[in-house]
């Protein structure tokens, strides 16, 4: 259990949910109350794994990475990777006990008789990344896959392979990855090369991927170019790459190498040869980016709850370290810069929660048909993708920061969370490009005046000033990110500044959306959430003079920290 030992808090045995009355309070906003019955004992269940188990697996697989055998002990050739068992242990536990890759394609996952909605996942997903992020990638994929075929492949595909894809059974199971990225085009989707040639019902695969995770994967999804295709993405198709073929034998592919990765060193990431690998075409001809695109887009939201979930796990960490370390005889948590530093980290970890879970509700509306939410989650998935995972890469460091020497340590998962926090903001794109994505939504689809119909909605329901205050940030968002979509090459350099701002804007709605919500529940925490939004306006959406002394701290700021603690006697939100 939690304890210190000459002054070094240790958080290990906290139960992760419950210890994160915010989280409970949150998925009365969330989640309807049946699918909240259903989903609470999981919650519980993961929060207590992530608070022991899983983090002592994940420290171990992080020191233990896979390895590339290409021959057995003959010479004969034997391409497998091997995966430490503490590995895959965590796959066991994430596809197998809590059917993460499942859950939003077929019923049975914890008794329901329907697929799950998509804040179900996202919401243990949330949790299982404060555990461990490398194995969180073939998650997503294996989910983003299954979505993608689903939604493009042909009925014979899905039949073949949609078991295989959300079995809990891991000797059945067929885990996913996508094979896009060639070394001369990187995020130049256009210039890929790989090319597919047509072989009776059959696609033959020639071409170099340069960097593919989870490459032992059982189904990929590819982009290549067909023979005569064309240039540029209009020329691409997106194919379903089988590693094994329907004879047993392996297809003709080859995993050169395993790359030696910065962070999230637990999943092998590899450089994969195709040499006339039979594939299958989904979709359309000359459809695959487009295809390839919703893939994506789910990786990218993916991407953003992982980050949100690494963050509430920094902000966890530091705020039991304050509160439990003692210097110059005081508590740091009594300490003014102290509670700056906390204060500055539990807000921007708050927005990315708010995101994630938002973008959840609006991403099972756009599902059920409603074209209006298909925009706006056109348009917050790379908002949530650009600015959340760069944020988890400061709120990360910080963390560091306020664990002190110990956080430079390997034994603790201070680094190892750093070091996988900076993946956020390159999977999937970088942030100029992820950015660029957000200005090309408000130019092309109409995102941006359905996201701002919708948030105006949402402030209808926020206390009257306070939503004009928030509705005139927004305007002023709004008309800087109209501005830099529509005018061309001139405004590009502000491209990123117009994201952040939009971000900020929407966040802060959300905020205080949750506030009004909660407050009609009844919640003590309704009101943390609206000072939060008044925190993001203050900070983020509101002229500052660099030279001037700061306003003094709020007296509300300490209560706002202590209930936001990580502690092994945790609160419980009201029902």
């Amino acid at each position: 259990m939690t304890g210190t030992y000459q002054n070094v808090p240790d958080s290990r045995g906290a139960n992760a949910w419950a210890s994160d009355p915010t989280f409970a309070a949150l998925m009365q906003v969330y989640m309807a109350d049946a699918m909240r019955a259903r989903l609470l004992p999981e919650l519980d269940r993961m929060g207590a794994l992530v608070g022991d188990r899983l983090e002592q697996l994940a420290l171990t697989a992080d020191k233990n990475p896979p390895d590339l055998v290409l021959r057995d002990r003959t010479g004969a050739p034997e391409e497998r990777i091997v995966k430490h068992p503490a590995y895959q242990e965590m796959e066991r536990i994430a596809f197998g006990d809590f059917g993460l890759a499942a859950m939003s394609h077929r019923a049975g996952v914890f008794g329901a008789d329907a697929p799950l909605p998509p804040i179900a996942k996202y919401a243990l997903v949330f949790l299982y990344v404060q555990a461990e992020f490398g194995l969180c990638c073939p998650l997503s994929m294996t989910d983003s896959l299954t979505r993608t075929l689903r939604r493009f492949g042909s009925d014979d595909l899905i039949a073949r392979y949609l078991g295989g894809l959300t079995s809990q059974d891991m000797e059945a199971l067929d885990q996913g990855a996508m094979f896009m990225t060639e070394q001369a085009a990187g995020s130049d989707v256009g210039a890929i090369d790989t090319t597919a040639r047509q072989d009776g019902d059959v696609w033959r695969l020639t071409g170099d991927k340069w960097f593919c995770s989870n490459p032992d994967a059982g189904l990929a999804m590819v982009l290549a170019r067909p023979e005569g295709g064309g240039q540029g993405t209009a020329g691409l198709s997106l194919f379903l790459l089988p590693r094994d073929l329907p004879d047993g034998t392996r297809n003709a592919y080859r995993i050169v190498r395993l790359k030696d990765k910065m962070g999230s060193r637990s999943m092998a990431s590899g450089e994969i040869v195709l040499e006339g690998a039979q594939a299958y075409l989904v979709g359309d001809p000359g459809e695959g980016f487009r295809q390839m695109t919703d893939m994506i887009n789910m990786s990218r939201l993916a991407n953003g709850v992982r980050s949100a979930g690494m963050m509430r796990r920094c902000v966890a960490e530091a705020l039991h370290i304050a509160q439990n370390r003692t210097a110059f005889g005081r508590r740091l948590i009594e300490m003014p810069l102290m509670r700056r530093q906390l204060a500055k980290m539990l807000l921007t970890a708050e927005q990315g929660r708010a995101m994630a879970f938002h973008t959840a509700r609006v991403l099972e509306a756009s599902d059920a048909g409603d074209a209006d939410m298909a925009r706006v989650l056109r348009i917050l998935t790379p908002l949530i993708k650009f600015r959340t995972c760069r944020d988890a890469r400061k709120v990360a460091g910080d963390a560091m920061e306020v664990r002190g020497g110990c956080g430079y340590i390997e034994e603790w998962s201070d680094a190892r969370v750093l070091r996988d926090a900076h993946l956020g903001s390159i999977w999937e794109g970088t942030s100029n490009i992820v950015a660029l994505d957000v200005a090309r939504a408000a130019r092309r689809a109409g995102a941006l005046k359905a996201l701002e119909s919708y948030l105006h909605g949402l402030l209808a329901e926020v206390d009257s000033q306070f939503a004009e205050r928030l509705a005139a940030a927004l305007g002023g968002a709004a008309a800087l990110s109209r501005e830099v979509a529509s005018g061309g090459e001139a405004h590009v350099a502000d491209t990123r500044r117009a994201a952040s701002a939009l971000y900020h804007a929407t966040s802060a709605v959300l905020l205080a959306w949750e506030g009004a919500r909660l407050a009609g529940l009844g919640s003590p925490l309704a009101q943390d959430r609206t000072r939060l939004a008044g925190m993001v306006l203050a900070h983020h959406l509101s002229p500052v003079d660099p030279l001037a002394a700061a306003a003094p701290e709020p007296d509300w700021l300490a209560d706002l920290l202590d209930r936001a603690r990580f502690d092994d006697t945790p609160q419980e939100a009201p029902e």
